[in-house]
């Protein structure tokens, strides 16, 4: 509920509140914790640069878990709570999710602050998978940017509830009316404002509750004092209306207000708010909140908002599969008193071992407890649990259902499930997508190639989009990710926390191969060399599969041509051969193979012999599928001052860039567009000299697409000399 007294009121929600959370005082027996419903977990998420760690900063401050407040890139030389790593507050990014908790009034709330940068979207993606409620915060003066709808993607992935925070309304240009128009049309969200705006830019003074019909002024020099003031009489005309949009707005998707709204019946605050919370949690209505979290306006009103309108464990419906029962789905308790269900999302390697983060969906876990691990059907005992808050640790004892903890020195996977062993069941994984650049790399002496490998070690184990392979032909070290910017921080990283300096090759596009027409092949693989020979005959045919990016293979077979025990490894071939195809050595995508008849010799018949006939089927037909090497294609969107539009655009066609549309915001010029990565290399430098230094973009994975003829031509001619020599 939204305070409408004194200033004290609000100065309740202080460290005291807290103290329970700190090691310094015992920890709470399981009877004397919050019960679950008022428990929030919630994940804080935008576009790059719109305030999201500058806003969990505020929220740990106004619920007492901090005690100074410091900027990202702060001038005292500290910088952000939960910007611990020396290279996010030096870069002022967000490069690793970082967990807290804390407490507003009888509300605990465990926060994740995620990155803006799309090259770090797995934090994201992770993030949102464990969690129960959102803030999607944007920029009253960007709007709705390229990330903000990759976050808006993510969310309806893992149908999380959320609230939406316009930040940023003292800035020069702020239009929260714009944004609210972008979120309506961009992101076809049913939303609308439970606040207005007193002034904007530098004469911002406070905020009106629609809700309570009450103004308020944030005072003190943190904004922690809150003044409740009067309505002028043009305020309270805009109230009303803007009140009566919101009724509307909820009404067509609650029907319980829809009745009393039909009927003309008065709506009080109460009612208002049980119907928000309604709509929120059933996914039908997004509560837009209004503030500044740098000048530290509305921040308190957002917290409320998250205890009133955001989801509890208990108002979600949270499922597994049995794994017992081949699979079969099953709904979980959510409560404390469930067998134990909990799911690794997050690993980190520190100085005393593997840091599991971890989310409890179901019962207890308590330090010492043994576990199994649903995945490898290992048990393990719980050497050490502790709560998070960003680079600091505290011990407890025990964890249950809803809290988001994590596990020191047990060996797991990120997207493993925990146990009790009284049941085995498995959560759904986490989407990860693939990596879209690499590079060659190597370490520049001899001495640091152990703890070269150690830094790759870890770093695959803590990112799924940080990929490591060796290059079969040359015998490089291959480093795969999402774009520059993530294999830049990397190879920074194993700098500074490995002391490893390493030479770094020309970035790598990871193109791929496709066919685009159905061919048959009938293949024969006989060898005889003394002894028992290899005898293997597959035939069948490979076809494209339109839109999709899978190997598929199908045993079409009538009969015993080829024996069942044979198939598998007829399948293992056709796979291993799509890992290279013959045009540029890529991997071969969205084929579908199929075996027909065959046959197969008492004798010489073997494993392998089918396995060898089915590579060599699969590179015999291959050139007759009329093979095609794909590209990735990257969403890039560009904003600059509106004069350097024609400039921008002529180096975007230059770069085979398709323009996707344009759009003026104030005095600058949005512009989207669909570029080849392989063009994008050198951008941002390219972009600073066009534009003076004033534009910025942003670029993610949009899908493959098919190169040009020449380029194909040309791409085949290199990897046929590279072969050569």
């Amino acid at each position: 509920m939204f305070l409408s007294r004194g200033p004290s009121l609000w100065r309740v929600a202080t460290a005291l509140t807290v103290l329970r959370n700190f090691a310094a005082l015992p920890q709470p027996k399981a009877d004397e914790q919050n019960p679950l419903t008022n428990v929030r977990n919630i994940g804080i998420s935008a576009h790059i640069d719109s305030g999201k760690t500058t806003l969990t900063e505020r929220i740990l401050f106004y619920t007492g878990r901090l005690h100074a407040i410091h900027e990202v890139r702060g001038k005292d030389g500290i910088g952000a709570k939960m910007d611990h790593m020396e290279l996010e507050r030096e870069k002022g990014i967000t490069i690793q999710s970082a967990a807290t908790y804390c407490q507003w009034k009888d509300t605990s709330i465990n926060i994740i602050d995620t990155p803006g940068h799309v090259d770090f979207t797995i934090e994201v993606e992770r993030a949102l998978r464990v969690l129960d409620g959102a803030v999607l915060v944007l920029c009253s003066v960007g709007g709705v940017q390229s990330q903000s709808i990759t976050v808006d993607r993510q969310m309806r992935r893992y149908s999380v509830p959320r609230l939406a925070f316009i930040n940023k309304l003292d800035r020069s240009g702020a239009d929260p009316w714009r944004v609210l128009h972008q979120m309506r049309t961009k992101l076809n969200l049913n939303t609308a404002p439970l606040q207005l705006p007193i002034g904007l830019e530098d004469k911002l003074a406070g905020l009106i509750d629609l809700i309570d019909r009450q103004a308020y002024h944030f005072e003190g020099k943190f904004g922690e004092d809150i003044r409740q003031v009067p309505l002028t009489a043009e305020q309270a005309e805009e109230v009303e209306r803007r009140r009566l949009e919101l009724v509307e707005r909820v009404a067509n998707v609650d029907e319980e207000l829809g009745e009393l709204f039909l009927m003309e019946e008065p709506i009080d605050a109460d009612t208002l708010r049980a119907a928000i919370r309604r709509a929120t949690i059933a996914l039908n209505f997004v509560p837009l909140f209004l503030g500044s979290a740098y000048k530290n306006k509305g921040v308190q009103l957002l917290l409320d908002g998250v205890a009133d309108f955001l989801p509890s464990p208990l108002d979600v419906a949270y499922s597994a599969l049995d794994v017992n029962r081949g699979e079969a789905p099953v709904a979980l308790s959510g409560t404390r008193d469930g067998p134990l269900v909990a799911l690794a999302f997050k690993l980190e390697e520190g100085k005393y071992g593997q840091l599991t983060y971890m989310r409890i969906y179901s019962g207890c876990v308590r330090k010492g407890d043994p576990v199994m691990n649903s995945t490898t059907g290992k048990r393990i005992k719980v050497p050490r649990l502790v709560r998070i808050h960003s680079n600091e640790l505290q011990d407890i004892e025990e964890a249950s259902a809803g809290d988001i903890v994590a596990m020191f020195g047990v060996e797991c996977a990120s997207g493993d499930t925990f146990t009790d062993g009284s049941v085995r069941y498995a959560l759904t994984s986490i989407n990860v997508p693939e990596p879209v650049m690499s590079l060659a790399i190597m370490p520049k002496t001899r001495e640091s190639t152990a703890n070269f490998s150690k830094a790759l070690n870890r770093f695959t184990r803590e990112d799924p989009t940080f990929k490591v392979s060796a290059d079969a032909e040359t015998g490089e070290t291959i480093i795969s990710g999402m774009g520059e910017l993530h294999l830049d921080i990397y190879v920074e990283r194993m700098k500074r926390e490995y002391k490893v300096e390493a030479e770094v090759g020309k970035p790598r596009v990871n193109y791929r191969e496709a066919i685009t027409k159905r061919v048959e092949f009938d293949y024969l693989h006989k060898k005889q060399s003394g002894g028992q020979g290899q005898f293997g005959r597959v035939v069948g045919y490979m076809e494209p599969i339109e839109g999709d990016t899978r190997v598929e293979f199908q045993n079409e077979i009538v009969g015993n041509a080829i024996p069942p025990n044979y198939i598998p490894s007829c399948e293992k071939g056709f796979i291993e051969a799509c890992n290279s195809g013959s045009l540029i050595g890529h991997p071969v995508e969205g084929v579908k193979i199929a075996l027909t008849d065959g046959a197969a010799h008492s004798v010489d018949s073997s494993e392998l012999a089918f396995k060898l006939a089915c590579l060599y089927a699969f590179r015999d037909c291959y050139p007759r599928a009329a093979p095609v090497v794909l590209e990735p294609i990257m969403d890039v969107e560009v904003r600059a001052p509106a004069e350097f539009q024609g400039t921008i655009i002529g180096d975007l066609n230059r770069r085979k860039g398709l323009i996707q549309g344009s759009e003026q915001e104030g005095d600058d010029v949005v512009l989207g567009a669909h570029v080849p990565l392989a063009d994008m290399f050198g951008y941002s430098t390219a972009l600073r000299s066009m534009t003076q230094g004033k534009g910025e973009f942003t670029m993610e994975y949009a899908r493959h697409a098919p190169v040009s003829a020449d380029k194909q031509a040309e791409l085949a001619s290199s990897h046929k000399k590279a072969r050569s020599s």
